[in-house]
């Protein structure tokens, strides 16, 4: 079946903001006297997807003080987008070359103030029917919840459906719902597994001359 539909994930595909989550969490933790590597976080949250709270556990935080460290790494992370945030390079031309031609939505694992505060200035939510933040579905990536909730909006069979990509986590999660799934590595998940991937690709301008028929 030809693809009619894109499902996008957000974080590291659309704008550049993994980095972003990375340096806030890290900041947090820090100052507990915990140290994330980049290399704990790849495992920890683009491949694992359990997060580092367990961390701050370890060390005999409370729950009430785990809890606090989360709204923190929140509250910064929502500065650092609000200040750094900006769509990865050719995210524009590409989503607009492929917007006549498929229908277009966003998957993510994020919050929706912090979907929002990323897209505050970027111009891209009208190219896109719908977008599913963390708020609406029960389980996160790799879980396929996500995707299928999408499937079923779009009302369309999985086979006509493709999910973009940048990580193990949401390969895993588009793969699980039965879908098509291209992966475009991108800063921190660049060291990642893709094998499963059904393309890998080195941008997202390389998702539009795949897919737009040469004029």
């Amino acid at each position: 079946m030809p693809i009619r539909a894109i499902l996008w994930d957000n974080d590291g595909v659309l704008v550049d903001t993994e980095g972003l989550y990375f340096q806030a969490t890290r900041e947090v933790l820090g100052s507990i006297g915990v140290e994330l590597t980049e290399a704990m976080y790849l495992q920890l949250f683009l491949v694992e997807a359990r997060g580092a709270w367990h961390l701050a556990e370890e060390k005999g935080f409370p729950p009430a003080k785990v809890a606090a460290l989360r709204e923190r790494r929140g509250r910064r992370y929502l500065e650092l987008v609000e200040q750094e945030s900006r769509p990865l390079p050719g995210v524009d031309e590409a989503l607009r070359a492929l917007r006549p031609h498929f229908r277009m939505a966003v998957v993510t694992s994020s919050h929706a103030d912090h979907f929002a505060a990323a897209h505050r200035s970027t111009g891209l939510l009208p190219l896109f029917e719908f977008v599913l933040t963390r708020e609406c579905y029960g389980n996160c990536k790799p879980d396929p919840e996500p995707y299928l909730r999408a499937v079923e909006r779009l009302a369309l069979p999985r086979e006509e459906c493709l999910v973009i990509e940048d990580s193990e986590r949401g390969l895993r999660a588009a793969k699980a719902a039965g879908l098509a799934c291209w992966v475009i590595p991108h800063g921190l998940s660049r060291h990642g597994s893709f094998a499963a991937a059904d393309r890998v690709l080195g941008s997202i301008s390389d998702v539009a001359r795949e897919l737009v028929p040469a004029p």
